[in-house]
């Protein structure tokens, strides 16, 4: 999969540039899953099949918090859909195999055989924090991101997207259930559809509870509220600290949204803050996150 993106030049002159990206099909109607990094920017998106076939794809949605995007190609063929395998399936220890067209060499798309070397990382990139990552020391070349990761018997175990450079054998792929949750939606809806409570926050350390003298040592201090949101609307304010939601504790943003991400939008979840001395309990219903960030209104 080739796309021509624009760049600039010392100069400031725009160059079309053609990059390089693997993909698989996720649906038979056309539909093929990448990396979001691999398709951002792109002014036109060449789609060859593995058996030759060429076709002008055009983009379906992008996910760049997941480095998850969908293509669609209009091809007279069937293409065919591999199995995904499930995450109970995934072991640390197995084969893995890593399957794309690394640096765009011509000859087809290649495989570099590895193992699963664990499961459920983290890293943090340009533009997100990614999570529930399989590592893997199989090579993953620029040009192998948005390539499928499969397992001894051909099912996919999820989507290659990064290398660590200047590392021997640590690459990661984005599991493939949270991933096709995203590509549905994307299918579907052409975005991701998340729920989100209209705050931003910071966790809480230690230098930031002294200065405070905050009456807790953890959770997530709220430092504005979104004008007309649901977290405005039910009384959440800069300063307070969520301590609890759906009664899960948080002790960090990453916590707050891996709580709301286990809801759907529209739900209702019970918020515990703490506001100076006093311990208050509230609900909050979840509303659709929203591309762009709205207003704030600082207290």
């Amino acid at each position: 999969m080739s796309d021509i993106k624009l760049m600039q030049d010392a100069y400031l002159r725009v160059h079309p540039v053609q990059g390089v990206g693997s993909g698989f099909v996720v649906h038979d109607g056309g539909y093929i899953v990448t990396n979001a990094h691999v398709v951002l920017g792109s002014q036109a998106i060449q789609v060859t099949t593995y058996d030759g076939r060429t076709g002008r794809a055009d983009v379906r949605g992008v996910d760049p918090m997941t480095d998850v995007a969908v293509i669609h190609v209009d091809l007279d063929d069937h293409l065919p859909v591999p199995t995904m395998a499930q995450s109970a399936d995934i072991k640390i220890g197995q084969m893995a195999i890593a399957i794309g067209s690394p640096l765009g060499l011509v000859g087809g798309p290649t495989v570099t055989v590895g193992i699963v070397s664990a499961l459920n990382r983290s890293i943090q990139t340009e533009v997100t924090f990614m999570e529930q990552l399989i590592q893997t020391d199989a090579a993953i070349n620029p040009g192998n991101s948005g390539g499928p990761l499969v397992n001894s018997d051909g099912k996919v175990m999820g989507i290659n997207t990064a290398e660590i450079p200047f590392a021997q054998g640590i690459g990661f792929a984005i599991a493939i259930q949270p991933a096709m949750w995203v590509a549905q939606q994307l299918i579907e809806h052409g975005e991701i559809v998340r729920p989100w409570i209209g705050i931003n926050a910071v966790n809480l350390n230690p230098q930031i509870v002294a200065y405070y003298h905050f009456a807790v040592g953890r959770g997530v201090l709220v430092t504005a509220v979104s004008m007309n949101s649901e977290a405005a609307r039910s009384g959440l304010s800069a300063g307070d600290i969520i301590v609890r939601m759906g009664g899960i504790d948080i002790t960090n943003v990453r916590d707050l949204i891996k709580v709301m991400n286990t809801h759907n939008v529209g739900d209702t979840v019970d918020v515990e803050i703490v506001r100076g001395s006093d311990r208050l309990e509230s609900k909050t219903t979840l509303e659709k996150a929203p591309s762009t960030p709205p207003p704030i209104q600082q207290h």
